[in-house]
């Protein structure tokens, strides 16, 4: 993490204004949660599920500053934000940050390709997990991995780890990369954030009388519109670790609610600028994509890798990431 002398005072860390953003978002999705559960219609039900949807993103995309320790310059204050911010997800901030930054790494490489199936991969495997992205099931991936992680012994997650390693069903969905990152992962650290996470949802559905109908339709409408842009902003982009992504278009409302994380791109090449400044490294004047050009194009499906294919280096851990 970039200490504040380090930083350039033109893009200081915006502490300030993210711990406003982080109350006023964090209580409309408190409020809309309440909402969703006791509204008197379907009409207002569903409009209390869509709009927690998005504010729940506004929540994400705080939650991705301080996974890249770029939401407050005061460490405890950035860590202990993400540890409550992760837990409207839910999952667990040490959890979120090892799978987060091994993706900055692993950017297009072979080791986290969903778009494109080489010669000898399974197909039918490569769609239903292309799928299970643009359905919204990938959002279940979190929380199920947190409570696995959670009531599996430690020897056991270790014995899995070393199984992933060289398994081509673990390589082709990524699974490999993404375990490997844990080899030196703090398990008792991650194993108490992930019971944080779990006892603020238990408090908030007890303290807000939460019902299941309620509760399931705001995260089922957020696992539905978080998902349809986690790969939105790398499918079929340049096979390059830090220019693999998009600078995408959409409309203003939805970008500032995602708090620019739609400039995809200009994240992975400056990834420890803000989100408050990420736009100072888009070129507004050249063409980029549409989301939704995108994103319908990704329903077709992954697609036979195109030749002749690409080598990648191995990537090396970056330190600023």
């Amino acid at each position: 993490m970039l200490n504040q002398e380090q930083r350039s005072a033109r893009e200081a860390i915006p502490g300030t204004v993210n711990l406003v953003l982080s109350l006023i978002a964090t209580t409309s999705a408190l409020g809309l949660l309440w909402f969703a559960s006791h509204a008197g219609s379907i009409i207002w039900y569903v409009a209390a599920i869509i709009a927690f949807s998005f504010i729940n993103n506004t929540i994400f995309s705080l939650l991705h500053e301080a996974v890249h320790g770029i939401f407050h310059s005061n460490r405890t204050v950035n860590e202990w934000a993400g540890r409550v911010l992760a837990a409207f997800f839910p999952t667990g901030f040490a959890l979120q940050r090892i799978a987060h930054l091994g993706h900055h790494r692993r950017n297009r490489t072979d080791a986290e390709l969903f778009d494109y199936y080489r010669p000898g991969e399974n197909v039918p495997l490569k769609f239903v997990q292309w799928y299970g992205i643009l359905s919204g099931l990938y959002w279940l991936l979190p929380p199920f991995s947190c409570l696995l992680f959670l009531v599996t012994p430690t020897p056991i997650v270790k014995r899995l780890i070393a199984v992933s390693e060289g398994s081509q069903t673990a390589h082709q969905t990524s699974a490999e990369g993404m375990l490997l990152g844990y080899k030196k992962a703090p398990f008792a650290r991650m194993r108490l954030e992930i019971l944080f996470s779990i006892l603020f949802q238990l408090a908030i559905v007890y303290l807000l009388d939460l019902s299941l109908l309620g509760w399931l339709g705001c995260y089922a409408a957020f696992g539905f519109n978080w998902s349809s842009l986690q790969y939105t902003d790398h499918a079929f982009s340049e096979r390059a670790v830090y220019d693999g992504a998009w600078n995408l278009k959409v409309n203003k409302v939805v970008q500032y609610l995602f708090l620019n994380y739609h400039h995809h791109l200009a994240h992975h090449q400056h990834p420890t600028v803000p989100w408050l400044y990420l736009e100072r490294y888009v070129d507004l004047a050249k063409k980029r994509p549409t989301f939704l050009s995108i994103y319908l194009k990704m329903w077709a499906g992954p697609r036979p890798l195109p030749e002749p294919e690409q080598t990648h280096a191995e990537i090396a851990e970056s330190p600023v990431l």
